[in-house]
C-alpha cells in the first residue's frame, strides 16, 4: 500500500544504523522525526551533502551511501552521520531487506552512523529510491571553487569507475552480447568496491586547493562544474586521463564515453605545482593510483582563442582542441531509457 511503513516493517530499517557514534544523542526510532547530534568538541565546520539514487538497481543502497559520503569527503571533511530517506515500489520484505542491508554494511565500512530518515512505499516507482544526506566535520573546508591558475589537476583511480560497475551488473547481458568476456565483466562488477573517495580525499586534502568527485556526467561534468565554480579554464588532455581496461571494454561495447558517465570512485583535485609530489606520495602511501591530467588556467580573454570582449571566457573546459562550456548529459541515461 502507498504510504509509510508500519512499525513491524519499519523495525528492520531502523535496525540498520551503520557505525556507532557516541555523539548521536537521539538516533532513528519509531515516532521520532529528527536526530540529535552533540557537536561539543567537533571541528570548526559542519559539512552537509544530499543526493538521491535510484537507477543502479543492483546496488542502490551501497552506491547511495558512497555518493553522499563522497561529497562530504571531497569538501575536506570526514563523513560521520547519514540520514536515509527510502522510497520502495512495494512492501516486499526481501527487497527492503536487501537495500537496508547494503546501506548498513556500507555505512559500517566507512565508520558512518545512520541517525535518521524516512521510509515509505510508493507504487508509482519502478525501483527503490534512496535519498541520503551525509554530514561530517572538518577544520579546513575545501570547495570546488578553490582552484587557482597554475594548479595541476590530479585524478585518482580512473574515469568511469561507477559506470563500469553499473554496465557490468545492470547491463551485463548487453555487454556480453557485444563481445565483452565474462572474466572482464566479473572484474568490472567488482569496481563497486572502489566507488568511495573517502580515502582519496583524506590523502590529498591537505595539499589541494579544490576537490570534486565526478558523479552524473562523469569527469567532463566535474571539470565544467569546477571551472565554473572557480572562474577559471581547465585544460585537460584526454590521453592523460587514466582509464582502466575493463572500463574501456564495457564502455566501447555500448558506445559510452568513459569521460561522460557516472564517475564515482575518482577524485578530481586541483593542487599547487609545488605540492603535487606531496599529494601523489600521500595517495601512493594509501595505495591509490593517480594521474596528472591537466592544469588550471586563468580566464584571460583570448587565451583560448575567444574574442577579447567575450564575457563567457571563464568556466570552460579545454579537452584537447575542444572547448566545452556545458556539462554533458550522462551517457548511461539512454541505456536505461
Amino acid at each position: 500500500m502507498t504510504g509509510k511503513l508500519g512499525p513491524d516493517a519499519l523495525a528492520e530499517v531502523l535496525a540498520a544504523t551503520g557505525a556507532g557514534d557516541a555523539a548521536v544523542d537521539a538516533g532513528p526510532a519509531y515516532g521520532e522525526d529528527a536526530a540529535a547530534i552533540d557537536l561539543d568538541g567537533a571541528e570548526s565546520t559542519l559539512v552537509v551533502a544530499a543526493d538521491p539514487l535510484s537507477l543502479a538497481a543492483d546496488a542502490v543502497g551501497e552506491l547511495a551511501v558512497h555518493v553522499a559520503c563522497n561529497d562530504v569527503a571531497a569538501s575536506g571533511a570526514d563523513p560521520r552521520w547519514l540520514t536515509h530517506t527510502l522510497f520502495l515500489p512495494d512492501d516486499d520484505p526481501a527487497r527492503r531487506r536487501t537495500v537496508t542491508e547494503q546501506v548498513d554494511a556500507t555505512a559500517r565500512g566507512l565508520g558512518v552512523a545512520i541517525v535518521g530518515g524516512h521510509t515509505e512505499v510508493l507504487p508509482s516507482l519502478e525501483r527503490p529510491l534512496c535519498s541520503m544526506t551525509a554530514l561530517g566535520t572538518t577544520d579546513r573546508f575545501v570547495s570546488s571553487g578553490g582552484a587557482e591558475p597554475g594548479d595541476r589537476l590530479l585524478l585518482t583511480k580512473g574515469a568511469g569507475i561507477e559506470a563500469t560497475a553499473i554496465l557490468a551488473t545492470d547491463f551485463r547481458e548487453e555487454c556480453a552480447e557485444a563481445g565483452v568476456s565474462a572474466a572482464t565483466l566479473d572484474a568490472a562488477a567488482e569496481f563497486l568496491d572502489e566507488v568511495s573517495v573517502v580515502p582519496d580525499a583524506a590523502a590529498v586534502r591537505d595539499a589541494a586547493s579544490a576537490m570534486h568527485d565526478p558523479t552524473e556526467g562523469g569527469l567532463l561534468t566535474a571539470l565544467v562544474e569546477t571551472a565554473s565554480a572557480s572562474g577559471t579554464i581547465l585544460s585537460v588532455e584526454r590521453e592523460r586521463v587514466p582509464i582502466r581496461p575493463e572500463t574501456e571494454a564495457c564502455c566501447d561495447a555500448l558506445g559510452v564515453d568513459p569521460l561522460a558517465t557516472f564517475g564515482s570512485g575518482a577524485l578530481l583535485a586541483a593542487v599547487p605545482p609545488e605540492r603535487v609530489d606531496e599529494a601523489t606520495d600521500a595517495l601512493a602511501a594509501a595505495g591509490i593510483d593517480a594521474g596528472e591530467i591537466g592544469e588550471v588556467r586563468a580566464a584571460a580573454a583570448g587565451e583560448d582563442g575567444s574574442d577579447a570582449d567575450d564575457d563567457d571566457d571563464a568556466g570552460a573546459v579545454l579537452l584537447d582542441d575542444d572547448r566545452i562550456d556545458e556539462a554533458p548529459r550522462d551517457e548511461l541515461y539512454p541505456l536505461w531509457e
